[in-house]
């Protein structure tokens, strides 16, 4: 049996607690595999196998950025917790599938060892004894794990008992050593292994030293006796790189099934009349999403509505939302606000993104009016943590409007609060927080519709190019324009459908059996967008730019129509 079938289930220590201080990543190995091992910000370790995705560079190289690590080489950056993959450069204007995610491996902290297991993990509970342990430096030895185990139990006291501890280790005095100490060997490889030794209680220097030399002399004695020649070849493991199309952003189509399953853990009053929400995972840790994501949230009455996601990537534990109750709510904001209570279960969607950041500006602009501050928080957040350029703008009638301002006030001086201003004031501030573009800048903007018209509407004067110019409408108030009929071909699916009047194309689609994804259904959330291969599309959105609309590759099946008799879609 090989030695990695033999240990594969079974814990190992692989690095010290003291290997892993602030935002530094540790190369770990167990068993042939490297291991990238880091701390988030959260106090969370996170043991990954130590390849990047795409090109297979070592994350280990890579930049501990608190919630999420970066790789140095083409920038792919992965989440704390899930290590799904929440940024690829050469896509900087797309969310990367979700399912592009590192492998992972179970962790335990335990005697300041950090503790890890290949494979199916067994119990942990009673691999070592009770009692506080402290740690020794770690001896590596240049022989099998078996030669070190059986040199170590030689050099006890003569006679002394030997306490196993599974599945490579024992409690043993060693001569010289005045007093039993634990010591277990770290399978690095087929040939080589690492001492870890622990001492009981607190360590003082003098101990420690005293135990280093007598390890060290050790490891010289067993190197010695060891004949190069005799040893077995090395564990040569397989690593499975990202599929090319994972690799190149696929379409994978996230629905609005209840997929998840969260309690509420909080609820506050987040400013007037908004309240705050953190949904937490009843097990484990949350899907993996990017900032400017949203999910579905199923409420009890039966209704569905969308929120974004507040939090920072890599803190999965639980999402964060906040809800500003509407006077004219269909029911929504008012179950939220009146009726939820802490403790409540509800059911969401996997997170979407139709809002994702870019991460390669050299200035990037957030603007948010009211409750559109939400999606643009998790933007800052990322921003402030992995320290590049931005600066926020947050517009509200008063500072009691201000919705979720605690967390508004935790980033510091790139936040502006614009309060009570009037059109003509708002037109002045944007303008002058604008300015004349320049390369690699982005302005994102969420809010009320007619602070979005205007702001895009000041951008476009001052000269910002569309593609630098982001947007996310809560809901489209324009009204739709349903009086026309006209055909859809649907060319990978060999169909012709006639749209009457009164009916959308999603509708007259799923009436036909074709499945569709959408969400708001409004024009809003760019769910349901579309490529158009013959036609020409009657917009009714508010969710494509000016660009996109007068190139009419593609539309909103939700709301949009046709200008021509005929429209031809890549469904």
């Amino acid at each position: 049996m090989s030695i990695e079938t033999l240990f594969a289930g079974h814990w190992h220590p692989i690095a010290a607690s003291d290997d892993l201080p602030f935002r530094h990543v540790f190369h770990g190995q167990l068993l042939g595999r490297e291991l990238a091992v880091w701390r988030a910000d959260d106090g969370n370790v996170n043991v990954w196998e130590n390849r990047c995705l795409h090109r297979g560079v070592r994350l280990s190289i890579g930049i501990n950025e608190g919630a999420e690590l970066k790789c140095q080489y083409h920038g792919w950056r992965y989440a704390n917790r899930s290590a799904g993959c929440t940024y690829i450069p050469a896509h900087p204007a797309d969310a990367p599938a979700r399912r592009i995610t590192n492998r992972t491996y179970p962790m335990i902290e335990r005697h300041g060892l950090v503790w890890t297991a290949l494979g199916d993990a067994t119990e942990f509970d009673g691999v070592m004894p009770d009692g506080e342990w402290s740690p020794l430096r770690p001896i590596p030895v240049n022989a099998t794990p078996g030669m070190v185990l059986s040199a170590v139990t030689a050099a006890r006291v003569s006679g002394s008992p030997v306490k196993a501890l599974p599945p490579l280790g024992a409690v043993l005095e060693l001569v010289g050593a005045g007093e039993p100490a634990a010591f277990l060997f770290q399978p690095l490889d087929s040939a080589r292994a690492v001492i870890r030794g622990l001492i009981r209680g607190a360590a003082d220097l003098d101990r420690v030293r005293h135990f280093n030399a007598l390890l060290s002399d050790l490891r010289t004695s067993i190197e010695a006796n060891v004949i190069p020649a005799e040893l077995p070849e090395p564990i040569v493991p397989v690593y499975t790189p990202v599929s090319v199309e994972l690799a190149t952003m696929p379409d994978i189509t996230i629905g609005r099934q209840a997929t998840q399953r969260v309690r509420v853990a909080r609820k506050w009053q987040a400013g007037t009349d908004v309240t705050g929400l953190e949904l937490a995972a009843l097990s484990g840790h949350l899907p993996t999403f990017q900032p400017g994501a949203h999910i579905d949230l199923h409420l009890p009455n039966g209704l569905v509505r969308q929120y974004s996601i507040t939090n920072g990537p890599g803190e999965l534990l639980s999402y964060t939302i906040a809800v500003k109750r509407e006077p004219d709510s269909r029911g929504g904001s008012l179950a939220i606000t009146d009726t939820l209570r802490v403790g409540d279960v509800l059911a969401v969607s996997e997170p979407r993104n139709n809002f994702p950041l870019r991460r390669d500006a050299t200035r990037t602009v957030l603007i948010a009016g009211g409750i559109g501050v939400t999606p643009l928080l998790s933007m800052a957040r990322t921003l402030k943590r992995s320290n590049l350029n931005f600066e926020f703008h947050v517009f509200a009638r008063s500072r009691e409007h201000v919705p979720l301002p605690d967390e508004l006030k935790a980033l510091g001086e790139n936040v502006t609060i614009h309060l009570g201003r009037g059109p003509a004031e708002t037109t002045a501030d944007v303008t002058r927080l604008l300015g004349a573009p320049a390369r690699a800048q982005h302005l994102y903007v969420c809010g009320p519709g007619p602070m979005l018209e205007t702001v895009r509407s000041l951008a476009t004067a001052l000269g910002w190019p569309d593609e630098a110019v982001h947007f996310e409408y809560f809901k489209n108030a324009h009204e739709i324009d349903k009086s026309t009929s006209f055909t859809v071909e649907l060319a990978r699916s060999a169909l012709s459908l006639t749209v009457p009047a009164g009916k959308s194309i999603l509708e007259v689609m799923r009436e036909n059996g074709i499945e569709a994804p959408s969400s708001c259904e409004q024009g809003a959330c760019g769910t349901c967008l579309t490529r158009v291969l013959e036609g020409v599309p009657d917009h009714q959105d508010v969710y494509l730019n000016d660009t996109e609309r007068h190139s009419n590759a593609a539309m909103l099946t939700c709301v949009s129509r046709a200008k021509s008799g005929r429209l031809v879609l890549d469904i």
